[in-house]
């Protein structure tokens, strides 16, 4: 799970695996595989680089 800011400042986790698409107009519009819609004010680098993150630290998990 990453932490994105919705629009209202309010931090969120959010399963990455339920993650769509990300788009930019100019906020950020996630859509999630069950047609929910979350507008936040990640930009989409900054969310795909904390999905890197995350699976990078759960590898690193697995081989220790």
């Amino acid at each position: 799970m990453i932490t994105v800011t919705r629009l209202d400042g309010v931090r969120v986790l959010l399963n990455h695996e339920l993650i769509e698409t990300i788009q930019q107009t100019p906020d950020t519009t996630v859509s999630l595989i069950n047609g929910a819609t979350l507008l936040v004010r990640d930009t989409p680098e900054d969310m795909v680089q904390r999905i890197i993150d995350f699976k990078q630290k759960l590898v690193g998990w697995s081989r220790s």
